[in-house]
């Protein structure tokens, strides 16, 4: 009879937690060690990865700057098992790229020339790393190796020249097999599954494959590391994917070996560059023992159920992964959430580019709605971050004019709008279930980083830049890389992201463009790094 008082009293205590007022900010990090190794040097993936868990008080110890991978160059591998294992002693966690310590970098997965043997050997210093430091918990990600997208990928270095003459052929073959293996090719297309399969180069056919097989059984043998305990947790990620892709095929099938898996160790999500953001969310809210709650809501129209370019699965089952793998658990309440995370989809399900002049400021059908319902959020004090997925590599203007005219800009808790999709959502979920650990400075400094560079830049600038870099005697027209124009670009740059902030950007207090500057670390114009 006792017990079943005590149950009820519990019950009671339980109901009537959602009202109670939200979680006070824990004090700093008091300078805990998290080792970080990331893709590569890119500002995104590294600096402002990096930057997120620093606001916290986290020290966050990254290699070398020559160890990591360039556009131009890989990492060194061998370097950074060295760095890994001399810098581990009073660590708090490991947050490590998989594909950096195999390969070397993002690029060096899609076109190195390692043996099976070598990426054995490496991914079995995984397990040799945790036998001489088996209390640091390990978190890892990697990438399922992309489908080529066009025929103009293999031309930049970014995948072996070899496939040049047959990208478009090795996609769409890849596409169809992934189709026929799920019992949805027509006859039509298994006709021309046969007939690709013939015209391929048998070189360039035999390196493709061969390539996406290292890559498959190295992500099988993580997999496996992951259920002996050498990893905390395993993040996967299907990079550059589509629907029907090889990407997509491998993505299915190494779903189904990691199926005895707990989801809490190990999950697969599309994406590659918000992998490190989402195990750095990871590893802090472990370090916190706590599990962030997340309240999501989506624009009218298909919503959760929208496939966005460069994804090969719905936006909600991408997002609702990312979440357990970020720490977090979603929750069908927003009085009970942390976080509210509204995401900008549009009505009819489909993902446009940023560059298009179709991305103006005028309001489109879903525009208004989704504002609303961001309105609606903040004015009920709910801590809302925007996901920007409705036009891909940018933010969607007209929705960045509404919410600056509403004044809702800096009322945020955090903004994303790069890349793709899942790039989005899976940096702003890793940025934003650690913003109720900061102060309102630190949040708003963050959130200026993604105005300036996702709207500012990534929306507008870059096209205008785009061309007046294409007439500048050091620009190379054939590769895209700045070379000598690459000062240029970044003067040019920072006077028209200057001027955009002004007329686009009301600045809260403690804030200041004065000093702001972006430059291109990766001498081409897709990214920026931006200072102020």
């Amino acid at each position: 009879m006792k017990k079943f008082f005590m149950l009820i009293a519990l019950t009671i205590t339980l109901a009537f937690i959602p009202q109670l007022s939200p979680l006070k900010a824990a004090p700093p990090a008091q300078e805990k060690k998290i080792l970080f190794v990331p893709l590569d040097n890119r500002p995104i993936t590294d600096k402002e990865t990096r930057q997120v868990a620093e606001k916290l008080g986290y020290k966050v110890v990254v290699p070398p700057e020559e160890l990591l991978g360039t556009r131009e160059q890989p990492g060194n591998p061998d370097g950074l098992w060295q760095w890994l294992d001399e810098n581990a002693r009073g660590a708090k966690a490991a947050v490590v790229s998989t594909d950096a310590m195999l390969y070397g970098s993002l690029v060096a997965s899609r076109n190195h020339e390692l043996t099976q043997e070598t990426i054995s050997e490496r991914v079995n210093r995984f397990r040799t790393f945790h036998a001489d430091h088996p209390r640091l918990p390990v978190y890892g990600f990697g990438t399922i190796l992309r489908t080529l997208l066009t025929a103009t990928h293999s031309g930049n270095g970014m995948e072996p020249a070899l496939y040049q003459q047959n990208a478009v052929k090795l996609r769409d073959y890849s596409m169809l097999r992934d189709k026929a293996e799920m019992g949805k090719a027509s006859k039509k297309e298994k006709r021309e599954l046969i007939r690709l399969e013939q015209e391929i180069v048998p070189a360039a056919m035999e390196d493709w494959t061969h390539r996406h097989e290292l890559n498959y059984q190295a992500n099988q043998a993580l997999i496996d590391l992951t259920g002996q305990g050498i990893f905390s947790f395993l993040f996967l990620g299907g990079d550059d994917s589509a629907l029907y892709s090889q990407t997509h095929y491998e993505t299915r099938h190494l779903r189904e070996y990691g199926q005895k898996l707990d989801k809490t160790r190990f999950q697969i999500t599309s994406g590659a560059d918000e992998l490190g953001m989402v195990m750095m969310c990871r590893a802090i809210c472990d370090d916190r023992w706590d599990i962030p709650f997340i309240y999501t809501a989506y624009n009218t129209g298909k919503g959760p159920k929208t496939i966005p370019s460069y994804c090969n699965e719905e936006i909600g089952t991408d997002v609702d992964n990312t979440i357990i793998a970020a720490g977090g658990m979603r929750v069908p309440d927003p009085q009970r959430a942390e976080l509210v995370l509204t995401i900008n989809t549009n009505p009819d399900g489909r993902t446009y580019e940023a560059n298009s002049p179709a991305n103006t400021t005028k309001p489109r059908k879903g525009t208004k709605p989704f504002v609303n319902l961001v309105q609606g959020f903040v004015d009920k004090g709910y801590p809302v971050a925007v996901a920007d997925i409705a036009y891909g590599n940018g933010a969607d203007n007209a929705l960045m004019n509404e919410l600056h005219k509403k004044g809702l800009q800096f009322k945020l808790q955090a903004y994303g709008g790069w890349n793709t999709a899942t790039n989005t959502t899976g940096f702003l979920i890793g940025t934003g279930l650690l913003t109720k650990w900061m102060d309102k400075q630190a949040r708003d400094e963050l959130m200026l980083t993604r105005y300036l560079e996702e709207w500012g830049y990534q929306a507008n600038v870059r096209q205008k830049l785009g061309g007046a870099v294409w007439s500048h005697p050091g620009y190379n027209q054939q590769t895209g890389n700045l070379d000598g124009a690459r000062d240029f670009a970044a003067q040019q740059g920072t006077e028209w992201m200057q001027e955009f902030a002004r007329q686009n950007i009301t600045l809260p207090a403690g804030l200041s463009l004065d000093k702001l500057h972006i430059s291109h670390p990766w001498n081409r114009l897709f990214e920026c790094e931006i200072n102020f």
